[in-house]
């Protein structure tokens, strides 16, 4: 789940735009803002590389200590560099223990179906409503054994405690499915294959 104790220095931002913003990713820090509540909004900048390992994985919270003050924030943007895959700026919103919001949550399949069957996941992720500090990293879908034709829907997946699914009940999530077979070529194809093939030999006969 989340953490609230990932916890990171901020520091205020005074300089503005791009320049700015290009020194201080390279003196190791990522620029943010932190917004929500009514209150102002915050511009500050964060250590990069605790930064970047905590956001490894998806819906983090961060506990921000900005000159003594800490604010709960949960990461709702962030923006890469799209060669580099650096984190160029991050967007935080911040919240209150107990506070619920609304996340992705990532769909992970466990089991093996029925051999010779696969499991196709429809739906990458389920929007789900939970409390901040109690963000599942993942829902499971369990298809231990499930034969072609089996369906799992939104509203049959099992939620952490606390949390209520926003997705449509019937929403397809996972889907038991049996491979195409691959098609075979009709007589018509393989018999013009080989006279094609036999053609060629005669010529290159004949040329000798």
């Amino acid at each position: 789940m989340a953490k609230a104790t990932n916890k990171v220095i901020g520091e205020v931002r005074e300089q503005f735009g791009k320049g700015a913003a290009r020194k201080m990713r390279v003196a190791g820090r990522i620029p943010a803002v932190i917004y929500g509540h009514g209150a102002a909004t915050q511009h500050i900048s964060l250590p990069a590389h605790e930064v970047t390992l905590i956001l490894r994985k998806a819906n983090q919270v961060l506990t921000i200590d900005v000159d003594g003050t800490t604010e709960l924030t949960l990461v709702k943007d962030v923006q890469r560099d799209p060669v580099r895959r650096i984190i160029e700026h991050l967007d935080l919103v911040a919240i209150k223990k107990g506070e619920k919001v609304h996340v992705e949550v990532n769909v992970h399949i466990e089991g093996e179906p029925y051999p010779g069957t696969l499991a196709m996941l429809e739906v990458p992720t389920l929007r789900v409503e939970v409390e901040a500090t109690h963000i599942p990293e993942s829902v499971i879908v369990d298809v231990e054994g499930a034969v072609e034709g089996t369906q799992y829907l939104a509203g049959e997946i099992e939620l952490p405690k606390g949390a209520t699914l926003l997705d449509d009940d019937d929403l397809l999530i996972v889907n038991i499915v049996t491979p195409a077979a691959p098609a075979l070529p009709d007589e018509d194809e393989v018999e013009g294959a080989a006279a094609s093939v036999g053609g060629a030999a005669e010529e290159e006969v004949a040329a000798e």
